[in-house]
Formats: structure tokens, sequence, C-alpha cells
């Protein structure tokens, strides 16, 4: 065994109530644990899997940033997703047995490795796991329908406010303040999500700024006035 590949516990991980399902007992963790036996650690800049690999695992995030991208006709970079701690990266591969994107890590990570073959074995012994690894599936679905959305109707605005509550919840979630965060992201990386041209992303945030919604120190972002970012991304529901 390399440095990279560590024994791992699933009944001990702190991030074990976001990545796996509620409700199992000692006994069916004991059979997770043997399975997701290896951690994988990336340097930030490099590939935990590309377009084309071989499709053999899912990744749970431990620590770090991934972004998932694609490349177009013209070669550009196509950035198709964040992925932070407790979030599984890989689901892209199920369909043809080849990964369709590339994850990068954007700063120094660590995955956990769950062999699908094993978990979809696992699955099928107890239900609650199947239905949660179901569950991952629809939020990815439902998170793919809330990118159309953004790119086929919203102004830029509402754009990069949907983003920036939509990363803070998501943080929250892990513990983290409610109005603070670091972007792992550049900002042309951020308008290549958002379908933004980089002086549009770089002009909306000094908009967001003026207007005294956000604090920006380069990658630290302060929300000061969350109900107002609410309100440009649903003015309707916003007394």
């Amino acid at each position: 065994m390399d440095a990279q590949t560590i024994k791992v516990a699933c009944s001990s991980c702190n991030l074990r109530e976001l990545c796996l399902p509620m409700g199992l007992n000692a006994g069916e963790i004991d059979k997770l644990d043997r399975i997701v036996s290896t951690r994988r650690r990336i340097k930030r800049g490099s590939a935990l899997f590309n377009v084309g690999d071989k499709f053999t695992s899912l990744y749970a995030v431990r620590s770090g940033f991934f972004k998932t991208c694609v490349t177009t006709a013209d070669g550009r970079d196509q950035v198709t997703g964040f992925q932070m701690a407790g979030e599984i990266i890989g689901l892209d591969g199920i369909v043809s047995d080849r990964h369709s994107c590339d994850a990068v890590a954007l700063e120094d990570a660590e995955v956990c490795v769950m062999p699908f073959e094993q978990v979809e074995e696992l699955s099928r012994e107890f239900t609650t796991l199947q239905h949660h690894v179901h569950k991952i599936m629809s939020r990815e679905i439902v998170r793919d329908h809330g990118v159309m959305l953004l790119l086929g109707s919203m102004r830029a605005e509402e754009r990069l406010a949907t983003f920036l509550l939509n990363l803070v919840q998501r943080l929250h979630a892990r513990g983290f303040s409610q109005s603070e965060l670091v972007l792992r992201m550049t900002r042309e990386e951020i308008g290549s999500y958002l379908g933004m041209k980089l002086e549009t992303v770089s002009r909306t945030f000094s908009k967001f700024v003026d207007e005294g919604i956000i604090d920006v120190k380069q990658r630290y972002v302060q929300i000061k006035d969350t109900d107002a970012l609410r309100r440009i991304v649903n003015p309707q529901n916003c007394g």
C-alpha cells in the first residue's frame, strides 16, 4: 500500500451524517466500513479522475473542494459543478462505465473511495443504503435542473445571488458560518459555471459591495444582508 492508501472508518467519521444514511445499525455500518477501506489524497490542481477514465468507484469528499468540468468543442473548460466535504463525486460514470467529466481538486483534498460494485451489492442487502444512493442521484438531477434554470432564465445578479446563497447554505450544513465564506474557486471558474463572462462576474460582485449586500476581500466574502440576496433571487416572496 502506498502513502495515499489509509484505513478509514465510516463509523467514526464526523461527516457520516452528510454522506451516509441515517438509521444503519452497528452491523450494517461495520459492513460499510469494510467496503470504504481506503482514502486518496489529491493535491491542488490534480485530477481525481478524467473524462474517459474507467468508472470503478464513487468518492465521498472528506476534506477539500473540487470542481467538475468538461471540455467544450472549441476547447474551453466548462465548469459543471463544485463539490465540498460530505458530498459524493463520480455519479457521472454510472451510465456508461466511463467518466464523462474531469474532477479537479481546487485545494489539497482527501476522498474516501467507495467501490461501486460493492456499494451496489450492499445496497441490495439493506434497503436503507439503497434508498440513500437513490437520494444522492436524485439530488444531482435536481441540482442539474437548477443550473439549467439558472442559465436559461436569470439575470447576472440573480445568478450570482443564487450561487452565493447555495454555497453558504451547503457550508452551514457542515458547521460553518451562515454569513462568511472563502471562495475556493476563481472568478473565472464561477463565471464558467454560471454562464457569465469574467468581467460580468467582477462587475456583479462590485455592485453587491456598493449596495452593502456583501463585503469582499480577495476570496473572503462576508454576506452582510442575506435578505437582500434572497430578494434579488425571489422578489415576490420577500416582504
